[in-house]
């Protein structure tokens, strides 16, 4: 009676209750769960051994906390990573979004591999490992490389211009090697003054230059007294000597070029001054000039004043310097003083020392006749007087002219006497990326009154840092208000806030000093970090295939920072930064060209122990990291600083060590 009220109630058949009971279907569903949970476990590794964790390989993990799972004692490269909300006997596990990708990225990797000349089966994309260079390749520059450069003409100089690969047969598919002893550089400030000379093996400098105190090796390190051609007594007490003569210590100079910058020992000891100097060399016979700037911790590029305009926007410099960087300023119609007119800033100053300065001392010492000498200054003049520059001062061997604060007298000068050379029509004045020279002033941006600074004035350091800067201002760039400068500004801060909060590095004083950003936008991220402080330096490069604008406005805010095309070489040397920081560089370049030519570029730049912080959409975070995971690097995608849910993403890297001798490991 009770099991048919039962029956009832469940309205269970009659027939079905008077059924025997089986357990047959519970045993079958039990065993269907528990071979479910063991294929899951053994598909999540559940059955690896303790040295296959994840957390030692750091493999295909996407973490959708801020955390990488402490599976094991062994710390990841970002020994801050934080838990949410895992209790001690439940590890949090990073997430693994390979599956959901893996289309993706196994398509990338296939085009890297089919590119290098790889064998590997798109099938199996995820095996391939990019290989090392011969180290010949060492200190290879594939844009300045100097075999390629000997195809073009010798004539001013053209062959040391940019020449970059023509064709992926020319390019490097391969990690370029430190070379065999290679050890980390020595922190800033000691960095200024001491290398080490495995890290640059060169003696050709310490023997041609071995009176003129530029650099001397002292058993296996090379030391860089702060001597140059034209300041034997040192670089303090030669640029104290141009500090009698312009104001250098009131904020007012901030950005500074050198021309033929040798090691690059006056923008070394301009930084005591709270000035940044941009530094260019060509790679020449003084072999591995800027490698030496950058490895003491000084910002440099390789360049040259040939053909093409220098890499950066007009009116960026406060001051331009030339200390015998044998440059033929009088020659091909003035076109190299030209050329340093449209980079610097209104009332910007121009010093020169060496020849053909102070040549009734040093005529003899130079080898050149008084009336050769004579005559080169005479022309030097008058191309300064038709540029309509002052000339401030020649004391002893140093002369300095500036450039007017607008162009109101300039203009009205030549209209009443038709001088050469004419005012530039039409071309833009910002445009610097393999755009050439022409024998033309560009023209300062218009003023109403003659006393006005054309282009703005813009404050002294280090209030220009925060100051919305005069191009944004007056809405010289596309989509950029003071409001939303001030909102850039403050992102950056929280953003730089977060990756100190993720990147361990960050905490060691000296890890970090040239760091590289590679689509700078406003400076944002290099504003934050000098805002905090921080004992080091950004090279702010903004893309050509982007808003190119936003580079004047950096320089407007007292950094440094060059155009570059990232399908490109960048005119560095290897190992030259300690820290790469690329903000929606894979987005902006999809489609352009091959994600691993960007990534080996990385790679070629960045030191050893070198840190890279990549932010982009977690689709192309996952793609970047299938094909990086192949480079020998370390890395780790970590969430946006607000939080799991926004689609962007951080991938951090640091870079393995690894020396030419460790290349066949």
């Amino acid at each position: 009676m009770g099991v048919r009220l039962a029956a009832t109630k469940l309205h269970i058949p009659p027939s079905a209750a008077r059924r025997p009971p089986t357990f047959l279907p519970f045993v079958a569903v039990l065993l269907l769960c528990s071979a479910s949970y063991l294929l899951g476990v053994w598909q999540h590794g559940g059955f690896a051994s303790p040295s296959d964790s994840p957390a030692v390989s750091i493999a295909t993990a996407v973490a959708c906390t801020t955390t990488a799972a402490p599976a094991t004692r062994k710390k990841a490269p970002y020994a801050r990573a934080r838990t949410r909300s895992a209790s001690p006997s439940q590890p949090s596990r990073a997430l693994d979004f390979s599956a959901h990708h893996a289309a993706a990225a196994d398509a990338s990797l296939a085009s890297a591999a089919a590119s290098s000349g790889s064998s590997s089966s798109p099938a199996s994309p995820r095996r391939y490992r990019y290989p090392a260079c011969p180290v010949r390749y060492s200190e290879y520059t594939p844009c300045e490389d100097v075999e390629r450069s000997l195809r073009y003409p010798r004539e001013r100089l053209v062959y040391r211009e940019r020449h970059c690969p023509a064709s992926e047969r020319e390019r490097l598919r391969c990690l370029v090697p430190a070379p065999r002893g290679y050890r980390t550089p020595f922190p800033w400030p000691a960095s200024r003054d001491v290398a080490w000379f495995a890290n640059v093996p060169h003696k050709e400098l310490t023997v041609e230059k071995a009176v003129q105190n530029w650099i001397r090796v002292d058993g296996d390190k090379l030391r860089f007294p702060g001597g140059g051609t034209m300041f034997p007594n040192g670089a303090d007490a030669y640029i104290d000597d141009i500090a009698k003569i312009i104001p250098l210590l009131d904020g007012s100079i901030r950005t500074a070029l050198d021309t033929g910058c040798g090691v690059a020992s006056w923008g070394a000891y301009l930084l005591s001054r709270d000035i940044l100097a941009m530094s260019f060399a060509p790679r020449d016979s003084h072999e591995a000039q800027v490698q030496f700037a950058l490895e003491r911790g000084v910002p440099a590029m390789i360049g040259v004043l040939a053909s093409n305009r220098l890499t950066y926007p007009a009116r960026a410099f406060d001051m331009a310097h030339c200390s015998r960087c044998l440059i033929p300023w009088q020659l091909y119609d003035g076109l190299y003083l030209i050329e340093v007119d449209r980079v610097l800033r209104s009332g910007g100053y121009w010093i020169l020392s060496g020849p053909p300065i102070n040549w009734k001392k040093y005529w003899k010492g130079w080898e050149r006749t008084k009336e050769d000498l004579n005559a080169e200054q005479q022309a030097i003049e008058a191309v300064a007087r038709s540029l309509c520059w002052t000339k401030v001062k020649e004391a002893g061997d140093i002369a300095v002219w500036q450039k007017p604060y607008n162009h109101v007298a300039c203009k009205a000068s030549r209209k009443a006497a038709a001088k050469s050379p004419p005012f530039c029509s039409g071309k833009n004045p910002d445009a610097a990326w393999y755009d050439k020279m022409e024998a033309c002033i560009t023209p300062l941006p218009e003023v109403s009154g003659a006393s006005d600074v054309a282009g703005g004035t813009v404050k002294k350091w280090p209030q220009r840092l925060t100051a919305v800067p005069p191009r944004v201002s007056r809405g010289a760039i596309r989509g950029v208000t003071a409001k939303s400068f001030a909102q850039d500004t403050e992102l950056w801060r929280r953003r730089v806030r977060h990756y100190k909060s993720v990147v361990s590095q960050f905490e060691q004083k000296g890890r970090y000093r040239n760091v590289l950003d590679m689509n700078a936008r406003l400076g944002g991220f290099a504003a934050a970090l000098a805002a905090a402080g921080d004992p080091l330096w950004v090279m702010n490069m903004v893309p050509t295939v982007g808003n190119t604008t936003t580079l004047g406005a950096i320089y407007e805010r007292g950094l440094i920072g060059s155009y570059q095309d990232w399908c490109e070489g960048m005119s560095t040397y290897p190992r030259t930064y300690d820290l790469i920081h690329a903000d929606s560089v894979f987005a902006l370049y999809k489609n352009r060209c091959e994600m691993d030519r960007i990534l080996l570029e990385m790679d070629r730049i960045l030191r050893p122990r070198g840190t890279v912080i990549i932010r982009d959409d977690v689709d192309m975070l996952v793609k970047v990291k299938s094909v990086a995971d192949g480079m020998r690097w370390d890395s780790q995608i970590v969430d946006h600083e607000d939080g799991p849910l926004v689609r962007e993403k951080i991938l951090l890297v640091v870079k393995k060590y690894w020396t030419a001798q460790d290349q066949d490991q």
